[in-house]
């Protein structure tokens, strides 16, 4: 995947999680994730391939989460938990066995978009949709 924001939609439910989503292409990017930021916008979002847990430490807004499993060859990754509007300063978010990656989204969106375990996700770049 390039450096340019990639979308995020639910095939299952038709909907899209996040159109502007980053990619943490290093374990530097995955581990300070959206600490840096004072909010994230409706429609961002941050893939972070590889991970299987996260943290809410130094986070000064909540977010929502989806833990992906692996890419299966048709392209989609499956649901395997989601977490909702998880406050600043909770501490961790236990490992999710399987997990190929997780996804953090603004508030809501997971909601918004009907995302639930055993969705069917895909991660692509807009300019190939």
């Amino acid at each position: 995947m390039s450096n340019s924001p990639i979308v995020a939609r639910n095939t299952t439910r038709g909907s899209t999680l996040a159109a502007e989503v980053a990619v943490a292409g290093t374990f530097w990017k995955s581990f300070v994730g959206l600490m840096g930021r004072s909010t994230v916008a409706p429609d961002e979002g941050l893939w972070m391939p590889g991970v299987t847990s996260i943290h809410m430490f130094f986070m000064r807004f909540a977010i929502d989460c989806a833990f992906l499993g692996p890419e299966a060859p048709e392209g989609w990754r499956s649901v395997l938990a989601v977490r909702h509007r998880l406050p600043p300063w909770i501490g961790l978010v236990w490992t999710v066995r399987g997990a190929g990656g997780v996804l953090e989204l603004a508030p809501g969106a997971l909601q918004r978009s009907g995302t639930q375990v055993g969705d069917r996700i895909i991660l692509e770049d807009p300019a190939h949709h």
